[in-house]
């Protein structure tokens, strides 16, 4: 990067931009996301608004920036300035609708960057009943890394009640988020 750290980052947000091509999108924000995992970048990153080119791109039709915009986030959140960002952004609720994706990578990225934005103060929107439902429904997937990631969850964010409740919950409803297809 002789280009600069900086610049050459600033190139992948324009060129994300300026595209028309989903394909290339797609390459630039799987880019930003691995960028997203060198804690070198952060401080650029936040300067670029990467973080909110991710948090947009979570709502997006195309599954594949979705995966990598929360793969980002999820590589950016155990930064204390950035976690705190996405929480003021009000960033738990669209990651948690990437818990309904049928794309695997996504849910798992989603899981994690749960996990790692859980504080005292967002733990309430983090473990809500609709997520502890969900990391139950997740603990029996035939996918391993799922099923462990989602006991994880329940095990070391979750307060027994809250697994008994949306246990006994889900025991009288057939409604749920679909598992991820492997």
């Amino acid at each position: 990067m002789e280009l600069g750290r900086l610049e050459y980052l600033q190139a992948l947000v324009t060129e994300f931009q300026v595209t028309d091509s989903p394909e290339a999108k797609e390459q630039v924000l799987a880019n930003l996301a691995n960028f997203a995992y060198d804690p070198k970048n952060y401080e650029y990153l936040r300067q670029l608004q990467v973080l909110d080119l991710f948090l947009d791109m979570l709502t997006e039709d195309n599954e594949t920036l979705v995966e990598f915009a929360v793969g980002g986030l999820c590589n950016l959140c155990l930064d204390k300035t950035n976690k705190d960002y996405i929480l003021e952004a009000n960033g738990v609720e669209p990651i948690i609708n990437c818990l309904s994706s049928s794309n695997e990578e996504t849910v798992m990225s989603a899981v994690t960057a749960l996990m790692y934005l859980t504080t005292p103060q967002s733990r309430q929107q983090t473990t809500a009943l609709p997520v502890v439902e969900c990391m139950l429904r997740f603990s029996l997937s035939a996918s391993r890394r799922l099923s462990n990631l989602a006991t994880l969850f329940l095990e070391d964010y979750c307060t027994p009640l809250q697994v008994e409740e949306a246990r006994n919950l889900s025991k009288h409803t057939a409604v749920g988020i679909p598992l991820p297809k492997d």
